[in-house]
């Protein structure tokens, strides 16, 4: 298990799911963070299919400068074998447009997405979508 934890957000590897629980929405440094802090994961994914499992705490939505960051950081997951991404929202009044944002990135990244309103109905359907992924040899 690998991991990498910040005030604004923690990341946890766990087999081929990369839980990720974002505290609070960030910009700047902190977003450039999150970044490096993918891309370092990412390479420790072993060239299997893997997915990731965001939780969000709270409302918030993106500026359009965090959206071009989570769409670049996205592509360059998805060219190294992320299959899928679950999300889930918590305690959020603005869970209806962060959805719209996040199905407008992944749609862009061609990325299978689907929000949940729980993390183990979100993490069981991950493990059943990477369960029938073809085995990258």
């Amino acid at each position: 298990m690998t991991s990498r934890h910040q005030p604004y957000y923690d990341i946890v590897k766990k087999g081929n799911i990369l839980f990720v629980e974002v505290k609070s929405l960030y910009e700047g440094d902190i977003a450039k963070q999150y970044q490096q802090d993918m891309v370092d994961l990412t390479h420790t994914m072993n060239k299997a299919p893997w997915a990731s499992l965001v939780t969000y705490h709270g409302s918030g939505v993106f500026t359009p400068e965090a959206e071009k960051h989570i769409v670049d950081i996205t592509k360059f997951r998805v060219k190294h074998n992320m299959v899928a991404n679950a999300t889930v929202f918590l305690d959020s009044k603005q869970a209806d447009l962060q959805q719209m944002q996040l199905r407008r990135i992944y749609a862009s990244c061609r990325l299978p997405f689907y929000v949940f309103s729980d993390t183990q109905s979100a993490e069981n359907w991950l493990k059943d979508f990477l369960e029938k992924q073809p085995q990258v040899v």
